[in-house]
């Protein structure tokens, strides 16, 4: 037995399907097929029921899958804390953002931590919310970076910055020329909104709903930039964060206001799990990241 065979034990778990599961161990569905019954013969226990089509776990499967997990977790502690007796910039570090936060943020400050930490391997991953906080839980992220919820508030966070919300409106609409706008003003509009999942989603409607704005109950959007294109075709309104906007008053069809009176907002941290011992690498990390967008981007 050794880890490997563990990770491909959680991974077919994760997956319930053994070339998905291969796949996400890098190797093939043979190789992963092999191992587990390999693993299957060295604890003298059937771990899946061999006869279904699916992949069905025994009751001892789902123990020792249990098991696995959490020695895989206390491995990636004791590499941890190997990483901090070196140097504390250095090394591997697995990073998750929000699809709402990572195109946007990323182009700024990618280049800013390869210059100030080069001895550092950044992977990044994109996922929403629930997805973040499930694999920073299991020890396949290290931290994440995204807007604060609920769902975090069993990690560690670091403030990063406050990010307003700006309006967007066609050009054509009567707002355009305006350089702000009180959130009053949306009484009784109709707003595109972002679809389920997306934690901008809630934290939007949130400020609409207290303007007295409704939801446009025909479209939901995946993505930002889907919801980009519907303001510029001219189907609607909508809040978009202020780092995914263009620094111009308006480009490609899309007008920009300032939104005030209150001012929508939300917090965007990093966490990271409250017993990690790379506490040191995250604030450094963090800092590099506040004091960049402070100055550049005068989000504060």
């Amino acid at each position: 037995m050794n880890i490997r065979d563990l990770e491909y034990l959680v991974a077919l778990s994760e997956h319930q399907h053994f070339r998905k599961a291969a796949e996400a161990c890098f190797v093939s569905q043979p190789t992963l097929s092999g191992q587990i019954r390999k693993l299957e013969d060295e604890m003298g226990v059937a771990l899946l029921e061999r006869s279904s089509r699916r992949v069905l776990f025994t009751d001892a499967g789902l123990s020792l899958v249990a098991q696995a997990q959490k020695v895989l977790m206390e491995i990636k502690v004791f590499t941890e804390l190997a990483s901090q007796q070196g140097e504390a910039m250095a090394g591997p570090l697995h990073i998750g953002f929000i699809p709402t936060v990572g195109p946007y943020l990323l182009p700024h400050i990618i280049p800013l931590l390869k210059e100030a930490f080069p001895k550092l391997e950044l992977f990044l991953h994109e996922a929403q919310t629930h997805q973040l906080v499930e694999q920073l839980e299991t020890g396949k992220l290290d931290c994440i970076i995204l807007a604060a919820v609920k769902e975090t508030e069993q990690f560690k966070e670091i403030p990063l910055y406050h990010e307003p919300m700006v309006l967007a409106v066609p050009d054509e609409h009567p707002w355009a020329g305006q350089e702000e706008l009180a959130m009053e003003a949306l009484n009784g509009e109709t707003l595109l909104m972002l679809g389920d999942g997306h934690c901008l989603r809630d934290q939007a409607m949130g400020f609409c709903f207290a303007a007295g704005a409704r939801e446009d109950g025909s479209f939901k959007a995946t993505s930002l930039e889907t919801l980009r294109n519907m303001v510029a075709a001219g189907s609607g309104i909508t809040l978009l964060p202020k780092l995914a906007t263009p620094g111009e008053k308006s480009r490609d069809g899309i007008s920009y206001i300032k939104a005030c009176e209150p001012v929508p907002t939300r917090l965007i941290t990093l966490a990271y799990r409250p017993g990690s011992p790379l506490r040191a690498r995250y604030e450094k990390i963090a800092q590099t990241i506040h004091d960049h967008l402070a100055e550049r981007l005068a989000l504060e």
